[in-house]
């Protein structure tokens, strides 16, 4: 009879043990707390790609962006290009190079209406250009961009325009001041 009631009282706590275990298992006893950082965080950015006639241009420029609220956001951008030009044999103008950029950039978003975005990006790009002709140096050198933009928006796409207010003619990154853009943000 000691042995039954000792058997009973073990098969007891194991039943009791297992049914506590199973209860906590199915109830989280810490609650989860929403993370509100990451659901103000988007990202975006540009893929390019371009060949074509002894030509190459590959880039790629993430983008993540911090939703302070509907109308403030901040951003961060990495650039990085490659670009090649074979030299043409067949004609004489034609000048063999290779360019690497690689930089960042801050970006400051306003939305003064949901359809408008303004804009002021802060970009430094470090640029190495290296020539096939013995008659131009190879050079390394900093270009510093400060854009100023405006751009409709609908939904995560914007469509726009930036000035860089920096913009110098001899500028070896952007041919001219006036940029167009489309920034898609997810």
């Amino acid at each position: 009879m000691k042995l039954d009631v000792k058997l009973i009282k073990i098969l007891f706590y194991s039943l009791v043990f297992l049914k506590t275990a199973v209860v906590f298992s199915q109830h989280d006893s810490i609650p989860k707390m929403k993370n509100v950082f990451w659901e103000k965080v988007q990202f975006g950015g540009g893929l390019g790609l371009a060949v074509g006639n002894g030509f190459t241009n590959v880039s790629i420029s993430p983008t993540g962006y911090y939703n302070f609220d509907k109308t403030f956001t901040v951003g961060v951008g990495v650039t990085g290009s490659y670009v090649a030009q074979e030299q043409n044999p067949s004609n004489f103008n034609s000048i063999g190079y290779k360019s690497t950029i690689f930089g960042g950039s801050l970006i400051g978003l306003v939305h003064p209406i949901e359809e408008i975005q303004l804009s002021a990006e802060l970009e430094q790009l470090k640029v190495t250009r290296n020539f096939d002709d013995d008659f131009l140096i190879d050079d390394t050198f900093w270009n510093t961009a400060l854009f100023l933009g405006a751009g409709y928006r609908a939904q995560n796409v914007t469509f726009g325009v930036k000035f860089n207010v920096l913009h110098k003619p001899n500028n070896h990154v952007y041919s001219q001041s006036w940029v167009p853009f489309v920034r898609i943000m997810f």
